[in-house]
């Protein structure tokens, strides 16, 4: 089937946000502080709203190819700007369809997101602060069957298991199932373990082992 034939205002819709795009990569270059970049991406994002929400119902797909950059793009400054309720719908659809990453971020998609999001949870659990476990979840389930290093793989495992013993700890205060969430947590721990034994959860499998043991149902006497 031959590729739709773009319209004039498609075309010209797709050129100004990739122009768009262009001059707000040179600003960012020119903004030495990572938290300046980061204010200035989060006052730059609207100006893309209505060209991502068109592409994502597939009203833009003809002019999709002219601006290829933008989305991936936009994906990867929701998730430094900590709006990952946006992200997740990008993430999805550049998963889906694997789309290429722009050649100036190195990675690929499966290992730039699955980093990206590790990193910003293990961030986050270090100021002991929680992080959103549905999302760590989706994006493992997301990105299962692509091929990473396992270095990378194992941060997001080790975000899993530290944010499923966190909530395992909610759940006790409530009387949930501690036990099986912890039961959750030490696997994705192990699993990290065996993927990269410098990933840093020696000492905190040994206590969600401790923890499982006194989650355990006291046997009655006999």
């Amino acid at each position: 089937m031959a590729a739709p034939i773009m319209s004039r205002a498609a075309a010209t819709a797709a050129a100004q946000v990739a122009a768009r795009l262009t001059f707000d990569l040179r600003r960012l270059k020119e903004i030495k502080a990572v938290s300046r970049k980061i204010d200035a991406k989060r006052q730059m994002l609207p100006e893309y709203r209505s060209w991502i929400d068109g592409l994502m119902s597939g009203a833009l797909q003809a002019g999709a190819g002219a601006s290829g950059d933008v989305l991936p793009t936009i994906m990867v400054w929701y998730i430094d700007v900590g709006d990952y309720a946006a992200a997740l719908p990008l993430i999805e659809h550049v998963l889906a369809h694997k789309l290429k990453m722009p050649a100036r971020y190195v990675r690929d998609a499966p290992t730039l997101i699955v980093e990206e999001i590790a990193v910003a949870a293990m961030k986050a659990q270090s100021a002991g602060d929680p992080f959103d476990l549905s999302l760590l979840e989706t994006v493992e389930a997301l990105t299962a069957d692509d091929d990473m290093h396992d270095e990378v793989r194992a941060k997001l495992l080790k975000a899993i298991g530290y944010e499923l013993d966190r909530t395992a700890y909610a759940a006790a205060q409530t009387g949930g199932d501690a036990l099986g969430l912890l039961s959750r947590s030490i696997l994705a721990l192990r699993t990290a373990q065996d993927l990269n034994a410098r990933v840093g959860v020696k000492t905190f499998i040994r206590g969600v082992e401790k923890r499982i043991a006194a989650a355990q149902p006291t046997p009655p006497e006999a």
